[in-house]
């Protein structure tokens, strides 16, 4: 039976563990220890998805509560995929937000498809200023 925590402290090694087991782990700092540590200690929401003392999936949120929140990391064992864990683990994270705070997320490229079938919106003007990449400065004062 899936149990389901809120807040439920996570070390790095299960965290990293979980994320290999689920594929996110090819699109995440899973060498690097710190920041993973990182990951885990800032963020404001995590809800975790139990099979015992197993960790079968996490939605990993940095949010204010009210206004937004950014569904950082969604991720699911592959062996426990299509049993309704990530929509149970969307659920129980949109439960601790308030009445009018929007859940936003960028999509892995497998899992483009998904959002929309359990419910979400498409959004086209998301953008993304890469750690590392300058900001050019214009004209218009901004």
């Amino acid at each position: 039976m899936i149990t389901y925590h809120i807040d439920r402290p996570l070390t790095p090694a299960v965290f990293i563990d979980l994320l290999v087991r689920s594929t996110l782990g090819e699109r995440r700092p899973i060498a690097d220890a710190e920041a993973i540590a990182g990951m885990l200690a800032h963020a404001d929401l995590t809800v975790t998805a139990w099979d015992g003392e197993r960790l079968v999936g996490v939605a990993r949120s940095v949010t204010d509560f009210t206004y937004c929140c950014y569904l950082s990391d969604l991720a699911v064992d592959a062996t426990y995929q299509r049993q309704g864990i990530g929509v149970e683990l969307i659920a129980h994270t949109q439960a601790q937000l308030g009445p009018r705070c929007n859940i936003i997320l960028l999509a892995a490229p497998a899992a483009a498809d998904y959002y929309g079938h359990v419910g979400f919106e498409h959004h086209p003007r998301c953008w993304i200023l890469p750690r590392g990449k300058a900001l050019r400065m214009t004209n218009k004062g901004e």
